[in-house]
């Protein structure tokens, strides 16, 4: 008897019909490690500013595998060879390189798990992966640690213009609302070449990778790292390091399982490397987690941790100030000094009430990777060389601003 075809067509906002185009990608995603990424925010805590913006990891990790497919189609009209294989790899590979986030995406990166990345989580959670599939990723974790011959696969998975980044501008636009953010995904991906084995831009889309670039850096500022957002993630973290405190402390809190161990554990990347109870635990953790205990926190007795838990459920946030330098330790020692008094708190514990972040990006950077353009005789030039735009050599330019996050009382 013939096994049943489990391809499946999924309906997406932003890009039409999702094919899932063979069985071994269906059963990644049918797999809990990556079910678990619907139940986790693509944006953690923008939804704070941008009500609209409730979409998940695994709706973002879909997308991409979709755009991938739309690459591998177009890279091979160019003439360039991937194979069956490879194809399946590099989408399986973009499939799974978000599995490693955290509840609420990077909001807690470090906070549960010391000096861990998610990139390193993903990868931990694709060798086992690999292990129940017997051996069927080995490719695509050697695409993921760019260890394989092609290395242009690498680059649509990670680099200034891989799926990743054309899949969540697009998207984060679309749910947030922030029309900046729009780009020309489909024809920015009908531009793309290989050249020497490195992924390259057709002159003709130059004036799209413009705006990509303007595009990225509007959303950086306008939604990623706003600064509503980033006090909410300022109280999150906050939260979860008091928390921590007083289980080390001894006391008893409520929590799942899978958040307790992460709350009586001192977990890092030794942990991780050691044992397997520390991944499978972190595999069952999600936004629910975190949201539901601090729903029961925001009644516990101690008045730093309740507090925190009861302003961040009801939406009462930080209050926030951008400077283009931190905050003196003279004006901050006067909030510390009014929580002292009006919580009767120690300074130790008035310093969860407020928090200063230090907040940068840099749109383009050449040292990390080239966004190189095709020219048509054949020469091969930096995006910043190519363009006409005046002001396109600003998105190369590292900004940073200093956001103070402080209880308003």
């Amino acid at each position: 008897m013939k096994k049943p075809n489990k391809r499946k067509i999924i309906n997406d906002p932003v890009f039409g019909f999702i094919n899932i185009p063979n069985d071994f990608l269906y059963d990644i995603i049918q797999h809990p490690y990556f079910q678990r990424l619907h139940r986790i925010k693509q944006l953690g805590l923008s939804s704070y500013v941008y009500p609209g913006a409730q979409h998940t990891r695994m709706q973002h990790s879909l997308g991409a595998m979709h755009l991938m497919g739309e690459a591998i189609t177009q890279l091979r009209q160019q003439g360039h060879e991937i194979t069956p294989s490879e194809a399946e790899a590099v989408r399986a590979c973009i499939l799974l390189h978000d599995i490693g986030h955290g509840p609420f995406s990077h909001a807690l990166e470090n906070s549960l798990v010391e000096g861990v990345s998610h990139e390193e989580i993903s990868l931990l959670m694709m060798q086992k992966l690999n292990e129940h599939f017997e051996g069927k990723l080995e490719m695509a974790m050697s695409i993921f640690k760019n260890e394989y011959s092609k290395k242009f696969l690498h680059q649509l998975v990670s680099g200034q213009l891989d799926m990743d980044r054309l899949d969540y501008l697009s998207r984060d636009s679309f749910f947030s609302g922030v029309s900046e953010g729009i780009i020309g995904a489909a024809r920015i991906i009908k531009m793309l070449n290989v050249h020497n084995d490195k992924l390259v831009v057709d002159v003709k889309g130059i004036y799209s990778i413009e705006k990509f670039l303007v595009a990225r850096r509007l959303m950086y500022w306008q939604v990623y790292l706003h600064k509503t957002s980033v006090a909410a993630e300022k109280m999150l973290v906050n939260i979860l390091k008091r928390a921590k405190e007083l289980a080390a402390a001894g006391q008893d809190l409520f929590g799942s399982p899978a958040l307790r161990y992460f709350l009586y554990n001192n977990c890092n990347r030794k942990t991780f490397k050691q044992s397997d109870e520390a991944l499978e635990m972190f595999a069952l953790l999600d936004d629910s987690d975190l949201i539901c205990a601090i729903k029961v926190w925001s009644n516990h007795e101690d008045k730093v941790l309740s507090t925190l838990c009861n302003d961040f459920t009801n939406r009462r946030l930080f209050k926030v100030e951008v400077n283009t330098v931190a905050l003196s330790s003279e004006k901050q020692n006067g909030f510390l000094e009014q929580y002292m008094q009006h919580f009767n708190v120690s300074k130790k514990e008035a310093q969860y009430l407020l928090g200063d972040e230090i907040v940068s990006t840099d749109t383009y950077s050449p040292e990390d990777e080239n966004i190189n353009i095709l020219m048509k005789d054949g020469n091969v030039i930096d995006v910043t060389v190519a363009s006409d735009m005046l002001n396109i050599s600003v998105l190369t330019k590292r900004v940073e601003k200093h956001f103070f996050c402080y209880y308003k009382l």
